[in-house]
């Protein structure tokens, strides 16, 4: 399977690095620093898991696709809670791996070239200083550490406070208007968000949620 994904993303144009256990693909992303990991979860040594979390613990933005051939509600939720992007379920078609890649890709590179040109660098509401260029986050003053997914979410409500995203709008504003996931990805971002910037994460002030619509940021 390796062999497999690493051929066909080769054939697309890819520049691939390949690692047969999970400190080599540690060793490896730190390095070379790639755009994209597909990373199994059930890797040899440290698992996908294990590298997706020490490598978001470091900063890094990659996207990250996790394989698994695990299809419970749990396992999908431990990868996204993880700082996984997306996760594809064994067996799957090449078609559809490479389908993901080239999502993610795309996501990433429309939040780059878009995000600093139709918003604030920094916003301040409800306490809450989120600085765009340098990606970093305080709550009064103290400065809060989130991964990067959750400050590309947290900095799209922020922006606009007030206004109400479905879990679908925000997938398509956030993950990318052609990602694949699943909507509770949404639900699973937000519950880690207001553990960390809720004084009560069970009664939340910031994010709140609009009762069979979705969500928004009050300020």
């Amino acid at each position: 399977m390796q062999e497999a994904i690493r051929y066909n993303l080769v054939a697309e144009g890819y520049e691939v690095f390949v690692a047969g256990d999970g400190e080599k693909a540690l060793s490896l992303a730190r390095v070379n620093r790639p755009d994209l990991l597909v990373l199994d979860l059930m890797l040899p040594g440290m698992g996908g898991i294990e590298v997706c979390s020490e490598l978001r613990r470091e900063g890094s933005s990659a996207a990250v696709i996790m394989l698994t051939a695990l299809d419970s509600e749990a396992d999908r939720v431990a990868g996204l809670e993880t700082g996984a992007d997306d996760y594809v379920v064994k067996p799957f078609s090449m078609r559809e791996l490479l389908a993901r890649v080239t999502a993610q890709l795309r996501r990433t590179a429309l939040l780059r070239t878009s995000v600093s040109v139709v918003e604030p660098d920094v916003i301040e509401a409800a306490g809450l200083r989120i600085d765009r260029a340098a990606r970093e986050v305080s709550l009064d003053g103290r400065e809060i550490n989130l991964r990067p997914r959750e400050f590309d979410l947290l900095a799209f409500l922020a922006a606009r406070p007030g206004r109400v995203y479905s879990r679908d709008q925000l997938l398509q504003e956030v993950w990318g208007f052609d990602y694949n996931g699943d909507t509770r990805t949404v639900d699973v971002h937000i519950r880690w968000l207001r553990m960390k910037i809720e004084e009560d994460s069970s009664t939340p002030v910031r994010l709140q949620t609009v009762r069979g619509v979705g969500y928004r940021f009050s300020a």
